[in-house]
């Protein structure tokens, strides 16, 4: 039995319905169906009546329910008081971070906190997108730091989590320069001659807003997909290699742009293609039962503060 199994079917019991639920949990419908299946095969009983719409529970689902609400409970005050026992991880504030924004966006950010907030612990849990959201959905970090498009949101309840956008970041495509300093593979290609194409793995959230950038373009993109990966660090490996044309975050590549290793692979005048998303920060709300670690209240604060002077965080 394992302890998700109960947080999806507490949610189930309150939402009252499996494709809601689903999105809450961040998981598939299917894969969300085959967890309280498992959950009624672990407790030798229905707990939903399947029967009625919306969702009601058994008589069994309604004695689990109290019970589980009073076991996460229980396991939620154990943490916390397991958590007074070290000093160090009461100090200690855990970021969980996509990789992309691992490896480009967060260690300037952090320097840059460091020298206008103050010297702080800060340990960093770099995962893919879904698994960083689920870092912050099961309590495992104080702050989620993500990039966000209106177009691919995330199923965070406003209820429970509160947001801070920490900037903008472009995407857009880029090549290596020729001796000339023209992009070696310069957009839109031809039917006749696609470009060679770096692309994201299936799946992965940069490579969503990047099929999103190539479906509202006004000039049909012709390329030739030969390599992919999840992270953008090694499309811009390839990129720089003279590979192909990658579609990357801004700050994976202002270095490189800036002495000239990597260029712009739309043409002087051509038509933009680049989605500008938000870098946000989320943590789930204070309850006052589990108050959050001093340093980490006083970051947030100062991040509050910041984004609603309008000033760069």
């Amino acid at each position: 039995m394992e302890t998700k199994w109960l947080e999806d079917f507490v949610s189930l019991a309150e939402t009252r319905s499996f494709s809601r639920s689903a999105q809450l949990r961040h998981v598939t419908q299917p894969a969300f169906s085959r967890r309280i299946q498992a959950l009624e095969a672990w407790a030798g009983t229905d707990l939903v009546d399947r029967s009625s719409y919306p969702t009601h529970l058994t008589a069994a689902g309604k004695t689990l329910y109290d019970q589980s609400l009073e076991i996460l409970q229980a396991l939620q005050n154990t943490r916390a008081m397991l958590r007074t026992h070290g000093t160090t991880s009461q100090d200690m504030i855990e970021f969980a971070v996509p990789h992309t924004l691992a490896f480009t966006f967060f260690p300037n950010w952090v320097a840059g906190l460091r020298d206008k907030f103050g010297p702080f612990k800060s340990r960093l849990i770099a995962l893919n997108v879904h698994d960083a959201l689920m870092r912050l959905v099961e309590g495992s970090c104080d702050l989620l730091i993500t990039y966000h498009h209106d177009s691919q949101p995330f199923q965070l309840g406003a209820d429970r989590y509160e947001m801070v956008s920490l900037g903008k970041e472009p995407l857009a495509p880029y090549s290596k320069p020729d001796a000339e300093g023209r992009p070696l593979y310069c957009l839109p290609g031809k039917p006749s001659e696609p470009l060679p194409y770096l692309g994201y793995a299936p799946g992965a959230y940069l490579g969503r807003i990047t099929e999103l950038i190539l479906k509202q373009s006004s000039t049909p993109i012709h390329l030739d997909r030969v390599y992919e990966t999840d992270m953008a660090e090694g499309l811009k490996a390839m990129a720089l290699e003279g590979q192909g044309v990658a579609f990357l975050p801004y700050s994976a590549v202002k270095k490189e742009l800036k002495a000239r290793r990597l260029v712009s692979a739309v043409p002087p005048g051509g038509a933009p293609l680049e989605m500008v998303m938000d870098v946000r920060a989320y943590r789930e709300k204070p309850t006052g039962k589990e108050p959050p670690k001093g340093t980490a209240q006083a970051l947030w604060e100062y991040l509050q503060t910041q984004a609603g002077s309008g000033a760069a965080v």
